[in-house]
C-alpha cells in the first residue's frame, strides 16, 4: 500500500533520469565491476555513465540510436554491454547482489530451494532464434527462470518458445550446480513432471498440481513467488517482447533486470 513515507522511500524525482544509479547504489554495484587496464587509452566516459545508458535502454525499450544525448554515445554504451554480456558479467553481479540481499534479511547465502517456471514471449522482426510454443499460442522465445522462494532470479535463460518445458529446465538446472550447489528441491508446475528434469540433476522436482476443483485464477503455494518476478521484470519495455537478434543479449537484458530490482532494494536500504 502506498503512503506518503512508502513514496518518498521509492521516489527517484531527484535524479537525471528514473534509471539513473543512486550513490547508494552505485556503491553497492562500483566494486563489482572490472577496474579500467593498467595499459591503453583511459577511459572517456565513466562505468556509472554506461550502466546508466543500459538501465535507460532496458527500462524504456528503446533502440540504442535512441538514446539521450546527455548520456555516452550509442556506439560506447553498446560496446560496453556487449563486452559485459559476453565476459558474463551480469550473471555474476546477479549472483553477488542475490547472495548479499539473502544475508540481508537473514537468510543464508545460497538457497537450498527453488522454485522454476517458463514465460513465452513474442520476437520482433530483428531475427535470431525462435519457435512456437503450440500450448500458449506464442511465436517467439521462452524465459526458464529458476528463482529463490523470496523470488530473487537466480538462472535466467532464453530458449526457442518451441523448447519443452522440461527440456529447457535441464539447462536451468544443471546451470544451478555451479552457481548454487546447495540447492537440494526445486518446486514446479505440471509442465516439468517426468523423468527428464528429474534425472538432469540431483535437484528433487517437487511439482506443485493446481486443486482438482479450481476455478478460474487461483495462487498456488511456492509457485506464485516466481510469476510475481515475471510482474517484476516485465515493468522494463525492452522486456515486454524479446526484441533481440542473439539468445546472449536477451539472457543479459535478463539479468540486467534482476539486477536493477536487486540493487534498488539493496540501496535503499543500506
Amino acid at each position: 500500500m502506498w503512503t506518503p513515507t512508502t513514496r518518498r522511500q521509492y521516489s527517484r524525482d531527484g535524479l537525471r533520469y528514473e534509471t539513473d544509479l543512486t550513490d547508494a547504489e552505485w556503491a553497492l554495484i562500483e566494486p563489482l565491476l572490472p577496474g579500467p587496464h593498467a595499459r591503453g587509452r583511459p577511459r572517456r566516459w565513466a562505468p556509472r555513465e554506461i550502466l546508466n545508458g543500459i538501465f535507460y535502454v532496458l527500462r524504456g525499450g528503446i533502440a540504442w540510436r535512441l538514446l539521450p544525448s546527455d548520456l555516452p554515445p550509442k556506439s560506447t554504451i553498446f560496446r560496453w554491454f556487449s563486452l559485459w554480456r559476453d565476459t558474463g558479467l551480469f550473471e555474476t553481479i546477479n549472483h553477488l547482489l542475490v547472495m548479499a540481499d539473502r544475508e540481508r534479511v537473514g537468510r543464508e547465502a545460497s538457497p537450498t530451494a527453488a522454485v522454476l517456471d517458463s514465460q513465452s514471449v513474442k520476437t520482433t522482426e530483428s531475427g535470431g532464434p525462435r519457435g512456437y510454443d503450440a500450448g500458449k499460442k506464442v511465436k517467439g522465445r521462452k524465459r526458464q527462470v529458476m528463482v529463490d522462494t523470496d523470488g530473487r532470479g537466480l538462472i535466467l535463460e532464453s530458449q526457442p518458445a518451441d523448447v519443452q518445458d522440461r527440456d529447457g529446465a535441464c539447462v536451468v538446472l544443471g546451470l544451478s550446480r555451479r552457481a548454487f550447489p546447495f540447492i537440494a528441491t526445486a518446486f514446479a508446475d505440471s509442465g516439468y513432471a517426468g523423468e527428464t528434469p528429474a534425472q538432469a540433476t540431483s535437484i528433487r522436482i517437487e511439482i506443485v498440481r493446481k486443486p482438482p476443483d479450481q476455478v478460474g485464477f487461483a495462487v498456488h503455494p511456492r509457485r506464485w513467488v516466481v510469476e510475481r518476478f515475471f510482474a517484476w521484470i516485465s515493468r522494463n519495455r525492452r522486456l515486454w517482447k524479446d526484441p533481440e537478434a542473439t539468445l546472449t543479449s536477451a539472457r543479459a537484458f535478463l539479468y540486467a533486470a534482476s539486477v536493477m530490482l536487486l540493487v534498488r532494494r539493496l540501496g535503499r536500504c543500506s
